[in-house]
Parts: structure tokens; sequence; C-alpha cells
């Protein structure tokens, strides 16, 4: 079976929606409910709008960093998490992954291995992580969600042991290679873009990512079909972990610290979140990068937006709650009026 045919066949099988005319109502309609991002895009456009009404510092350079380089991770993890949710799986140990990598570079460093060769064998050691998880649902059958929530914990665990629970200063954070590396105001964001670049390449316009679509859409007739269905899942937790570990690192170089008191899951489900309301099906066999990059997009403003007007802690994950069940609902109504299009 073509690759085409596979990608075809991780749908759910309704006829290619048919619409009127270009340039009419219906068909501009019709492109709009079909595309996943819209509905994070309009949101995100309306707190813009918002924000920008209630403060003016909200487009001023310094803050645009600073939101620039709070969703940076977001993105990237986000964007990871997107190849495991067409899949119909999760990774909930990318954000522990996230937090030690940084440990890793200390330790090694701290014992006198050179520090790009530190971060070279800490990258090396988030792959076999990520290959872990994968070898352990593909061969072992236990559910992903199991799976990297222990690794989440065992990962956490040997976090404080190794450290005894006190932060640490990150090495690494002077010269170009630190400039490159986190220090300088655009480098994660920069990294960020191309990360995410290179995953949606990977998603969109390889056989691999046909694979991951038809996968995450039928696996029982992937599988029927030729693709090698467990090295696909296998390959996308390592891509998981490689990417929150590179990500951990340049933040860590960024804020030029480590501190071992940090939870995964507190990185790991803004990322989801981000991927989700960016249009990305839990269900498997559908998902958007460019999604994910605006849901990151949109929850960096949301907070900084929060912070700039003054709004109380105590609220704001009450109000952050709110909207994002707002956007997953629409996102849901446009679902449904998609497939009223198609017919």
């Amino acid at each position: 079976m073509s690759d085409v045919a596979l990608a075809e066949g991780a749908s759910s099988g309704s006829p290619a929606p048919q619409f009127a005319g270009r340039g009419s109502p219906r068909s501009l309609l019709g492109s709009v409910v079909q595309r996943r991002e819209s509905t994070v895009v309009v949101v995100t456009i309306g707190v813009l709008i918002y924000f920008a009404l209630r403060t003016s510092t909200l487009y001023s350079v310094a803050n645009i960093i600073t939101i620039a380089q709070y969703i940076a991770s977001i993105a990237v993890l986000g964007a990871a998490q997107v190849l495991l949710l067409v899949l119909a799986e999760i990774d909930l140990s990318q954000g522990q992954v996230y937090l030690t990598a940084p440990w890793f570079v200390y330790l090694l460093w701290a014992d006198g291995i050179a520090f790009g060769w530190a971060v070279a064998i800490t990258l090396a050691c988030c792959v076999i992580i990520g290959a872990i998880n994968g070898i352990v649902l593909v061969w072992l059958k236990v559910p992903s969600l199991i799976v990297t929530l222990a690794v989440n914990y065992a990962l956490f665990g040997l976090v404080l042991v190794e450290s005894n629970a006190i932060q640490q200063n990150m090495p690494g954070t002077t010269g170009h290679l630190g400039i490159w590396l986190g220090i300088g105001s655009w480098s994660t964001i920069l990294w960020a873009l191309g990360i995410s670049t290179i995953i949606w390449v990977l998603l969109k316009r390889t056989r691999f990512g046909t694979h991951v679509t038809a996968t995450g859409g039928n696996e029982l007739a992937a599988a029927e079909a030729g693709v090698p269905v467990g090295r696909v899942k296998i390959w996308c937790f390592m891509i998981s972990s490689l990417a929150a570990g590179f990500m951990g690192i340049l933040d860590a170089i960024r804020i030029q610290s480590i501190n071992p008191g940090n939870s995964g899951l507190d990185i790991v489900l803004p990322a989801i979140v981000a991927a989700v309301i960016g249009g990305t099906a839990l269900t498997g066999g559908r998902g958007t990068i460019v999604g994910t990059v605006i849901g990151a997009l949109f929850l960096g403003v949301l907070e900084d937006g929060f912070n700039l007007i003054g709004v109380s802690a105590n609220w704001f994950y009450l109000v952050e709650g709110v909207v994002i069940l707002v956007a997953m609902a629409i996102n849901n109504q446009l679902g449904v009026l998609a497939a009223r299009t198609r017919r």
C-alpha cells in the first residue's frame, strides 16, 4: 500500500469535502473550519488585542523578549508531543527530562568532562530515556501514560538524590557558546522555531510522518500495510526526550541556575495544553505543529498579560482554566461544523 493510501486510510473514511466555487461564502467557511488552527488563531488575536488595550507595555521590546523566552520551551515540547498525540500516546516524562538534562550536564562537568562533551553525552542519555519509554510501551504493552509517569517520578527522585536538593549554578554561561545556547536574548526562541520547523517537516513532508499519521489513525491497518508501528512509536518517544533535554539545557544556561525542586509535570502540562488547543486530537490520527506554536503563544500572552494588568496570582489559574475550556469547546464545535460542511 502506498504512503498516500496510508494517509487516506488514517482519516475517518468520509469523502473529501466538496465546497462551492472558490471565493463563495461557503467555500471560505469550509476552508476556515477545515483548518485545525482556526480556534487558537482567533482566540490568540483576541487576547493580544485585549491586553494591548489594557496596557501599553505589552509590545515593548523587553516584554516581547520575555514572552518569546517563556513560550520557546512550551512550543518545542508541545511540537514533539504532537508526534505522540497523533499516535494516541502521551509523554508525561518529557517535563522531567527537560529538568534532568541540565543536572546531567552539571554532574559530568563537575567530574572534569568538557562542557561540550557533557552536553553531547546528556543528549544521548535523553535519547536513551525516550527509547526506554517506547520499548516498555511496545514490548511490554504498558500504556504510555503509566510508563512515562513512572519515568517522570524516577528521574525526579534521581535528581533529588544526586543534588541533595541543593540548587547549583549552570556551567557554560560565558563566551560565544553561552550566547548561542541561551544567554542571547533571542537564542532560545530561534532554536525553538528551528526545532519546531524540523518536527513539522518530519510530520508533514516525510515518509516517517506519513507512518506516524497512519499509525495514529488506524494502527492495525497500518501494521498490515507494512508500517513498522513499534519502531515508529519508539522513534517518536526518542524525539520527544531529545527535544525536551535540549530545551532544558538552553533554559538552564539562560537562567544560569538549576533547581532540583521543580516538578516535571508543571513543565509538560502547558506543552500538552498548547498542542490540544492548537488543534491536535487526543484520540490520535491528526495533529498540527503550527497550531501548537500558536497555542504556546496564546498561553504566553495570557500569563504575561495577567501579570501586566495586575491580576492576582490566586485568580490566574482559574481564569486560565476557563479560557482553555472555552477554547476547547469552540474547537470541538468547529470540528462538528467541519463535518457538516463535508456533507
